[in-house]
């Protein structure tokens, strides 16, 4: 017999919400967290109606404490393997730890690339943003800045425009076209070409963006679209489909292309906000459950056929 009826790979809003659902409908359910939220540099986080403003920790304490209190289990480790048996999974945590369940559920993120300027890591998620939509409100009308050296970077500095009139772009190593410089004129986003040597930082605030030249241009806050890279090591081992940018193929339910495995969140959609991993998330538990309550009966099935007791 299997540990639980399902086990979730990471403690973020999509593996929470999932785990809520779950432990909802009855069913026995485990989230094995290694505790490395992707928004953990960022002091509040937005657009999550009814907690807009609210600490990204506090939000997942919260969260953990609702799950606890409907009797899921949550467990602090890493998962290393994943291993397909005729009922379900045996999952390998470290160290040296396993838990078997029914169904599995990847909500492990992804990982941000971002240019390797210096201070780019060191304000990453203060004043060095990334989601216009996340943070741009708390930005808006001053002087902002959009990194460039990342793909789509000129259309990351087009929306920006939204949230202030001093916005300047510093393409970096992009190469910046003919056509993408008209529209940026056409918005009034300005741009500054050269390399970038590293971000200005005094007193620990942003200031400016500093070029291989010398010139530094004076920013309250810059903006980059980073590489996101999905977390396919897991589902990778385990066979599942992924596309040519390695992201898993699903159906609207996150269901991969094996069988009792389903992945929510960043995992699958990059672009997913805190609140819309948390309903993917609820919608792979709804489909998962679904999925279960499909096997028990074909199981009760057979039994009330055979004459043995369900």
């Amino acid at each position: 017999m299997n540990d639980y009826d399902v086990l979730v790979i990471g403690g973020g809003a999509a593996g929470l919400s999932a785990a809520l659902v779950l432990a909802r409908a009855r069913r026995r359910v485990v989230v094995v967290d290694a505790g490395e939220p992707r928004n953990a540099p960022a002091s509040h986080m937005h657009g999550f109606i009814g907690r807009d403003g609210t600490p990204p920790g506090e939000l997942t304490d919260a969260a953990r404490a609702e799950v606890v209190g409907y009797g899921a289990h949550l467990v602090s480790a890493r998962v290393t393997g994943i291993t397909r048996l005729d009922d379900g999974f045996d999952v390998e945590l470290d160290p040296g730890r396993s838990r078997s369940a029914r169904r599995v559920l990847v909500a492990t993120g992804l990982r941000d690339e971002v240019p390797d300027v210096p201070g780019v890591r060191e304000r990453w998620g203060r004043d060095l943003l990334h989601c216009p939509y996340c943070h741009g409100y708390e930005v808006r009308d001053q002087p902002l800045g959009v990194l460039g050296g990342t793909p789509g970077a000129v259309e990351h500095a087009l929306l920006l425009r939204q949230w202030s009139a001093d916005v300047v772009f510093f393409p970096h190593t992009g190469r910046v076209t003919d056509e993408e410089r008209e529209r940026l004129v056409a918005r009034a986003v300005g741009v500054v070409d050269g390399r970038v040597a590293r971000l200005v930082v005094r007193d620990d605030r942003l200031t400016g963006v500093e070029l291989e030249s010398g010139h530094t241009v004076p920013r309250n806050a810059v903006f980059v679209r980073p590489r996101m890279v999905p977390s396919d090591g897991l589902l990778e081992s385990l066979g599942c489909d992924l596309d040519d940018e390695h992201w898993p193929v699903t159906d609207a339910s996150g269901r991969t292309s094996v069988p009792g495995v389903w992945v929510a969140g960043n995992a699958a959609n990059p672009r997913a906000q805190v609140i819309t991993a948390a309903g993917e998330g609820s919608a792979a538990a709804i489909a998962v459950n679904a999925d279960l309550v499909a096997e028990d009966t074909a199981r009760d099935l057979q039994h009330l056929r055979s004459g043995l007791p369900a």
